[in-house]
């Protein structure tokens, strides 16, 4: 039996020497209030002080301005397309850890070490209780059928979010048969595209349509939320699969090391705690996502939602396709 290295004996390992410094600086795409229990379960494991900065935009453009002089250490991102991008950029370096590439998937991880996956969650569809049927929601190629017309919602076709279910169905089907799928969602609209997943749910508390597309993450996140506890009550989450895989699309949260990390034993240990069973499990419920590491279960609260089976197909390949889909939304005019 192969006996997997923990993450934070490793993270010991490397503060015994004290060339290492206490301190690693994150630029993060989620909010301070998300990660902020991962930062502190890190300091009270390793002694290794966080400084995190929260930038919603232009992060990848921001290590690029900043260079060799980039105080950044780690980016958090919430989605594969960004990770990718920063790789491009030539803004991230290679990792290698025994401790990351036995608790997280291949899947879920890039191929040169520049990028992991931490946690992910699913792309799926919302639906009333009261007007849809459990089991009437089948595959993400059936959403297009005129059973739905009049009776979908879903935010812009051009958002990071749809663009890689788009990217996805490309991968699965090709460009021609992605498009003529999309234009059918188009058709089924009950509302021109607008506002974000939770904006969707509430339409169909109100009465507007439904059925929306969303990311699971949210409803943890609604029913954090007093005033839109109601809406998400409304609504059950079904997992749509591709027809021919049966299996659902999913995206990912991330982390990686800056090519000019100034404290990069420090920042590895970063890395390595953020797969470790603890901090699966901490981030995993904070955001209400799946844990990368199969091996850590979910929370309660996602685990109630049913099972998911993640889409096996290689993730950079569905953000390659990014451009494709976003050409492919504006040719069909989908928010139009």
């Amino acid at each position: 039996m192969m006996i997997r290295p923990t993450p934070l004996a490793l993270a010991a390992a490397l503060l015994s020497s004290p060339a290492v410094a206490q301190e690693v600086n994150i630029y993060s795409y989620r909010q301070p209030e998300l990660i902020q229990p991962i930062l502190d379960g890190f300091t009270k494991a390793t002694g290794i002080e966080t400084n995190a900065a929260y930038i919603n935009q232009g992060l990848t453009e921001r290590l690029v301005a900043e260079g060799d002089r980039s105080p950044a250490d780690i980016i958090l991102t919430v989605d594969i397309s960004r990770l990718t991008q920063a790789k491009e950029a030539g803004v991230t370096q290679p990792v290698s850890s025994d401790a990351l590439s036995a608790h997280i998937p291949a899947a879920m991880r890039d191929a040169e070490g520049h990028w992991f996956g931490v946690t992910y969650r699913g792309r799926i569809v919302y639906a009333a209780k009261d007007r849809v049927a459990p089991g009437e929601i089948t595959t993400y190629e059936a959403l297009a059928d005129p059973e739905w017309k009049g009776r979908i919602c879903t935010r812009s076709g051009t958002h990071s979010y749809t663009l890689g279910l788009v990217a996805a169905m490309i991968a699965h089907h090709g460009y021609d048969a992605t498009k003529e799928w999309a234009q059918g969602i188009k058709d089924n609209l009950a509302r021109p595209p607008a506002g974000d997943d939770r904006a969707q749910v509430r339409a169909i508390w109100a009465g507007e349509c439904d059925i929306s597309l969303g990311n699971t993450y949210y409803m943890g996140a609604m029913l954090d939320d007093p005033e839109q506890a109601e809406w998400a009550n409304a609504v059950r989450i079904e997992f749509p699969v591709f027809e021919d895989t049966d299996t659902t699309h999913v995206n990912i949260s991330g982390v990686a090391m800056t090519r000019a990390a100034p404290h990069p034993e420090a920042a590895r240990a970063f890395m390595d705690y953020l797969a470790s069973p603890e901090a699966q499990k901490i981030y995993a419920e904070v955001v209400h996502e799946y844990p990368a590491d199969p091996d850590t279960p979910a929370s309660d609260l996602v685990a109630s939602w049913g099972e998911i089976r993640p889409d096996e197909t290689d993730l950079p390949e569905i953000a390659a396709n990014r451009d494709d889909a976003l050409r492919l939304m504006q040719e069909i005019d989908f928010d139009g």
